[in-house]
């Protein structure tokens, strides 16, 4: 699967493939007629020649002459067939109550797991004690002044203001129990992500076995991962931190091997040329070179963790997540703002100091005589130690002026002016709008104009006939290859005999990415030819994909009431920013001669988007389908939460209950879900 860009936080960096130059692609003048570009060409006639039409048509042929026997076998109307379906509740039912009844004393639990459970347990003390001890003092000032040593006044300033702004609002202590389970979360994370990703970057033959494993668990929702947590390790720290490892460990594991793998040849050659033994040519030229996607896989781990323990604290995490769950469950927008501002500053901050320190491991070192003389004094080994010796001289000053935990008289209550602001929307915008309507109108109209009949179309279409559908699309967009992974993705779901709730699921995720690629393409386009307007949309795509995933629902339930509708609304606004981002950077790359040449030659603007720009951004285009894909799954499937159905459902019951069946068995849909969405949106690269 395609490595998420956004798995969606902020500063993340969309990688967009690079663009293929043709120069040749020119307008030949305003009519519509002789404007086409052969770029734009190339992709529609490619498959009316006859050796393209054979390799479409022949396949397809063998697809149906297999299917319509099954067809005429399993006769009906669109439902999965119950003979061709697998009950795996009994099973999975024993392996649930069997863990449950031998976790206090099986060996197994007793001398490995009661281990790594006690081991977390004492890591996210210790480091919680720590950041109490510092007091805010002490923490604000370490942060301030390792971001002034990494960038400068201003990102220390950011730093600061931040974690004052988390005292303001009366989170100080949730703050440092969100940010101790993320230290050793995101600390574990990292490494084991990297000693995987060395393994693949290294080994052709891992990276064949570890990838089916980082696709399975990177389209897994992160729901999911809770329940086998819970049952192993029991609600609370332990299984919080445990799923954010796992978690956020593959798109670590993904950009290490990816940055060794695509190390220069040359250097390698040359390396190894003067004689340097594997572990020289390793230690000396793979990791320097790979150091770009090392650190951004560190920035993709804070990102994704730091999502995930906010999730996670539906098991007793903890924290700023554990108030914004709380909200959600009284509808308490006021309460949900106060706890998910200090979520997106503390990522703000996270993300800002780890790609300052990207940033200063790659730049070159500015000569001393260049330096003023206070970054002469904190230059160096020294320069650290003076470092952590101010941090600490201030937290014992603010320790004896008896202010180590953040006064109470300093906070301010946001929930009270939030909440009646949410009122009056609620009173004002929720229904009896003129001409408009209000929310609940617009809520109730996309799910019986939008939702409903394509749920109806889905479930009620021939199941043969959805299969040999995927495989086709899935053919159209790659290979041969990519159409039995999507077969037998579809497939699989009818088997797990959760076909109409899939289905469901289904009808959700593509009215949603619908949505979102018109509203995305749309401000994309105008972000691109504006760099006023990219200027002041930058701030708001920030600010959108640092909350994490479980924060959106709270505004969206305010507004919508609960349903499906608003778990929709929910998956568009996070899935938005991501789209953007990648789309507007694929516009922008587009060879500039071709664009101008195309202007020389009189192309009107819309026919220089519609005929040049877009046919050379087709590969960030299709990125983006495919990442607007991915990021909506994830959120329809958490909007469960909020009256979304289907298989969200299922995995919240499952989680609810203890029910490992049922949780499992959803989960498992989810990833097949995942992966034919996948297959379809995200062309091989031998198409």
């Amino acid at each position: 699967m395609t490595a998420s860009p956004t798995h969606t936080q902020a500063g993340s960096r969309a990688v967009v493939p690079a663009q293929t130059r043709r120069s040749a692609a020119r307008p030949a003048g305003p009519a519509p007629s002789r404007t086409a570009p052969a770029a734009a060409d190339r992709p529609r006639r490619a498959w009316r020649g006859p050796v393209a039409s054979r390799a479409f048509l022949v396949p397809m042929g063998i697809a149906v002459a297999l299917l319509i026997p099954l067809a005429v076998a399993f006769p009906g109307a669109g439902s999965w067939p119950a003979d061709l379906a697998v009950d795996l509740s009994g099973p999975l039912g024993r392996a649930g109550d069997w863990i449950i009844d031998h976790r206090d004393s099986h060996p197994l639990f007793l001398y490995l797991f009661g281990h790594v459970s006690n081991a977390v347990v004492v890591s996210v003390r210790a480091v919680y004690v720590l950041l109490l001890a510092a007091g805010w003092t002490g923490v604000t000032a370490l942060a301030a002044l390792v971001a002034w040593r990494l960038a400068g006044t201003r990102l220390a300033l950011t730093c600061a203001a931040a974690f004052a702004a988390c005292g303001l609002l009366g989170m100080w202590v949730p703050t440092m129990q969100t940010l101790a389970l993320m230290v050793v979360a995101v600390g574990a994370s990292v490494v084991l992500g990297a000693l995987l990703g060395l393994a693949g970057g290294l080994s052709p033959r891992a990276h064949r076995l570890l990838r089916p494993v980082l696709d399975t668990m990177q389209i897994l929702p992160a729901f999911a991962y809770l329940l086998p947590m819970v049952l192993v390790f029991g609600i609370g720290v332990p299984a919080a931190v445990l799923a954010t490892v796992v978690y956020a460990a593959p798109p670590m594991a993904r950009l290490t091997a990816l940055g060794l793998r695509e190390a220069d040849a040359g250097v390698m050659e040359a390396t190894a040329s003067l004689g340097a033994t594997g572990r020289q040519r390793l230690l000396t030229a793979r990791l320097p070179l790979a150091r770009p996607q090392l650190l951004l896989g560190v920035n993709q781990a804070i990102m994704t963790g730091l999502s995930m323990a906010v999730i996670a604290s539906v098991i007793g995490a903890g924290g700023l997540g554990d108030r914004v769950y709380q909200a959600l469950a009284s509808v308490d927008v006021g309460a949900a703002l106060a706890a998910g501002i200090p979520i997106v500053l503390l990522a703000v901050v996270l993300d800002r100091t780890a790609d300052a320190a990207g940033r200063r491991l790659g730049a070159e070192p500015v000569p001393v005589s260049e330096q003023h003389l206070l970054r002469r004094v904190f230059a160096g080994w020294y320069g650290r130690l003076l470092t952590l010796l101010a941090a600490v001289a201030v937290a014992v000053v603010g320790r004896m002026a008896g202010t180590s935990v953040w006064p109470e008289s300093w906070t301010v209550s946001l929930a009270e002016p939030v909440n009646s602001a949410v009122a009056w929307m609620t009173d004002h915008l929720y229904s009896g709008v003129p001409v408009v309507g209000g929310t609940a109108d617009w809520a109730a109209r996309f799910t019986g104009w939008v939702l409903d009949p394509l749920r109806a179309g889905l479930q009620s279409a021939p199941w043969w006939l959805l299969l040999l559908l995927a495989g086709a699309l899935a053919l159209l967009a790659g290979t041969w290859r990519t159409a039995l992974t999507a077969f037998l993705a579809l497939a699989a779901v009818g088997v797990l005999g959760v076909w109409e709730a899939s289905l469901d699921t289904l009808s959700q995720v593509l009215a949603a990415v619908a949505v979102t690629l018109v509203l995305g393409f749309a401000t994309a386009v105008g972000a691109a030819r504006s760099a006023r307007a990219e200027r002041l949309l930058r701030p708001v795509l920030d600010v959108c994909q640092t909350l994490p995933q479980f924060v959106y629902l709270i505004p969206v339930v305010a507004l919508f009431g609960v349903g499906r509708a608003p778990a929709a609304a929910a998956a568009i606004v996070y899935a938005l920013p991501a789209v953007v981002r990648i789309t507007v950077q694929g516009l922008r790359e587009v060879d500039p001669a071709v664009v101008e040449s195309a202007r020389s030659l009189g192309a009107t603007r819309s026919q220089l988007l519609r005929q040049v720009q877009l046919p050379l951004a087709r590969p960030a285009l299709l990125l983006a389908v495919n990442q607007a894909v991915v990021l909506v799954l994830a959120v329809v499937i958490i909007g469960g939460l909020v009256g979304g159905g289907a298989l969200g459902y299922d995995v919240v019951l499952g989680l609810a209950q203890g029910d490992l069946a049922t949780g499992l068995v959803a989960g498992a849909a989810i990833v097949c879900l995942g992966l034919l969405l996948d297959r379809v949106t995200q062309p091989a690269k031998e198409a």
